[in-house]
């Protein structure tokens, strides 16, 4: 079930109205949310239902019994028995494929070439990277002491399932989001209406901003053999845009919906393009993520607390297993070595300013050149990209007829995103609409912003990109 689609807005006003309906019973509350989540995740196959139930289960089962456990070994056991399970069902949905392709081209670029009979039709869950790194992150805290398990598991299995972020994040701890859904909620209007709110914006940078350049971006991607430099230099542009307002767009309508029902989200993005540098950039990018990998993988693994070579090399390996955790293809693993790489450079030769306008162009450049690995269909493709951007420049792509429209529609899209978050990155105290004393001034705002999606936005009900991940 898709947010921009028919079917959602039907099924969210349906669980909203029972949810607060029940707001004097907060078990039956959890309930219904638990069985809304499995509704809204079994809309796509219901078949990977027991994927995401058995998910639930093994780590309530882990998490009881790690907090009971004295001894350091069996916990260790415990621990060992979430990490497989939940890196086991990764890698076989996600990688396996992958890792055995990967294995024959190794073998026949050595002279060894031997038949392909062990990939299987294996078909990805959606989110299965967003809800395994929820619960293993769960099983890991009480591991280390800093969180003491639920005995709900009602409560528990609706954290594991929340439908507003249970298939593109934010991936929530349970440090925050158990607890809420433990205690009681309060209706509010404020709440209702900040929900909306930010929901609104959500579909802006999603209907508007992301599904108008992935026209350009689509485009000139899947026909690289009839473009040139200029034009990848554009659609690469426009992409950074469109997964930009793709993935903020999910998560803010993610962040909105979960206030209608008086929990909240973690914030995920923090206008990342204003970033001075790679470091600053990935504080202010998929904040869920980057923390995640922060303490369950570069701190583990020391951190900056060893020699600088060790500190450097954790850094990378982090980055390298997060472009990994992107996606099974050497595209998405370039593009994170790319990332550390960036970082160790940050590391080695200078400490950048958190300001100037050269220091966010830089970065911005930097990211963007990431960007082709991430969008290309494969290595090569990249690879002719990035050849012709440097040695072809050619002729700009622009169409004709109805593509320079929806051309010129999308540079109006993202001139309208980067002019409302140049203002909030470095006028935030100037005029406000949004937080006006005026109810005039707040209600023509949000009408003009609806405006704008009902004119520009592509109702075509298209699947956000990080569902593939």
């Amino acid at each position: 079930m898709l947010f921009n689609s028919t079917d959602f807005f039907i099924f969210l006003a349906t669980v909203f109205i029972l949810y607060w309906l029940l707001s004097k019973k907060i078990k039956w509350q959890n309930i219904l949310l638990l069985v809304s989540s499995y509704v809204f995740y079994g809309w796509w196959d219901y078949r990977f239902l027991a994927l995401i139930a058995t998910s639930t289960l093994v780590d309530y089962y882990v998490g009881l019994q790690l907090h009971k456990a004295e001894d350091k070994t069996l916990r260790k056991r415990w621990l060992l028995i979430s990490l497989l399970f939940n890196i086991g069902l990764l890698g076989f949905f996600k990688y396996y494929n992958f890792f055995i392709e990967s294995w024959i081209d190794s073998l026949a670029l050595l002279g060894y070439t031997i038949e392909n009979n062990w990939t299987l039709k294996i078909v990805l869950p959606v989110g299965i990277s967003f809800y395994t790194f929820q619960t293993l992150s769960y099983s890991i805290d009480i591991y280390k002491r800093t969180l003491i398990p639920t005995k709900d598991f009602i409560g528990f299995a609706s954290f594991v399932s929340f439908f507003p972020q249970l298939v593109a994040g934010p991936i929530e701890r349970a440090s925050n989001l158990l607890p809420q859904i433990l205690s009681t909620r309060t209706y509010t209007h404020k709440a209702l209406s900040s929900g909306l709110k930010l929901m609104i914006w959500g579909f802006f940078l999603k209907l508007v901003v992301a599904d108008r350049a992935a026209i350009y971006v689509n485009h000139v991607y899947n026909n690289i053999e009839n473009h040139d430099g200029l034009s990848f230099i554009a659609a690469t542009l426009f992409f950074s845009f469109q997964i930009y307002g793709d993935f903020a767009g999910y998560s803010l309508i993610a962040i909105g919906v979960a206030k209608m029902f008086g929990l909240n989200l973690m914030t995920n993005f923090n206008r990342p393009y204003f970033s001075a540098s790679i470091g600053e950039f990935w504080n202010r990018w998929h904040i869920s993520l980057s923390t995640w990998f922060k303490d369950y993988v570069y701190i583990p693994l020391g951190g900056n607390r060893l020699k600088k070579s060790r500190w450097l090399f954790n850094l990378f390996i982090t980055f390298l297993i997060s472009g990994l955790w992107h996606g099974a293809n050497w595209t998405f693993v370039i593009w994170g070595a790319l990332n550390g790489v960036y970082l160790i450079i940050e590391a080695l030769i200078f400490r950048p300013k958190r300001t100037g306008i050269i220091n966010i162009l830089v970065t911005f450049i930097l990211v963007n050149f990431a960007w082709i690995f991430f969008r290309a269909n494969n290595l090569e493709n990249a690879v002719y990209i990035i050849n012709k951007i440097f040695t072809s420049p050619g002729s700009l792509y622009i169409g004709s007829g109805d593509d320079v429209t929806a051309s010129i529609y999308t540079i109006l899209a993202i001139g309208i995103l980067v002019f409302i978050e140049l203002k909030k990155e470095f006028f935030n105290t100037l005029f406000s609409i949004s937080n006006n004393k005026f109810e005039i001034v707040r209600l023509t705002g949000y009408a003009l912003v609806i405006f704008i999606i009902l004119y520009l936005g592509v109702f075509e009900e298209s699947q956000f990109i990080y569902f593939q991940f």
